[in-house]
């Protein structure tokens, strides 16, 4: 009985440790490297209409105080078999400290009520996130967020969309690293 309790203790401990480890935001090195990976992406009408199959590029480098990222999506919808339809989009943000630790801002961030994309990510624990900005004339916003979580030897991604408060889009994929 003795042991027993001495192992639920001992079990008690590392698991508040890990659990405190786990809340300790990582530093951006973490996710610095190469990635490469494919995901799915729904919408919430993905049960009338088909999910497409999509495949990313990430890389993220050191860049002065904060970090560069460079994102390539392929997306295969529609078309046949043998001549799918596919669009490829690439994105890119440098990105500087914004003053608060792991909060950074885009340089090429401004005023979305001017027109232009807000832009700004955080470090949260294993997660780095991405917040793009936009709103119309009329009023309606657009938020795109990319949450990459490194979780044992990959990085996870969930991409969701809101348009005016209802989600759009969620994509959920898995990349792993393949250059430094």
């Amino acid at each position: 009985m003795k042991r027993l309790a001495l192992f639920a203790s001992a079990l008690l401990f590392a698991l508040s440790g890990a659990s405190a480890f786990a809340q300790q935001n990582l530093s951006i090195d973490a996710f610095v490297g190469t990635w490469s990976g494919g995901g799915v992406a729904e919408n919430d009408d993905s049960l009338y209409f088909q999910t497409t199959v999509r495949d990313f590029d990430v890389v993220i480098r050191r860049e002065g105080g904060g970090y560069r990222i460079d994102w390539t999506t392929v997306i295969r919808k529609g078309g046949s078999p043998a001549k799918p339809e596919i669009r490829r989009r690439k994105s890119s943000k440098t990105i500087v400290p914004a003053g608060s630790p792991n909060v950074f801002r885009c340089t090429d961030s401004g005023d979305p009520l001017a027109g232009k994309e807000l832009c700004w990510s955080y470090v949260k624990g294993a997660t780095l996130s991405l917040f793009l900005m936009t709103i119309e004339k009329d009023g309606v916003y657009t938020l795109q967020q990319y949450d990459r979580e490194l979780r044992g030897s990959g990085m996870f991604l969930t991409f969701t969309s809101h348009s005016d408060g209802d989600r759009q889009r969620v994509v959920k994929g898995r990349l792993i690293k393949t250059g430094r």
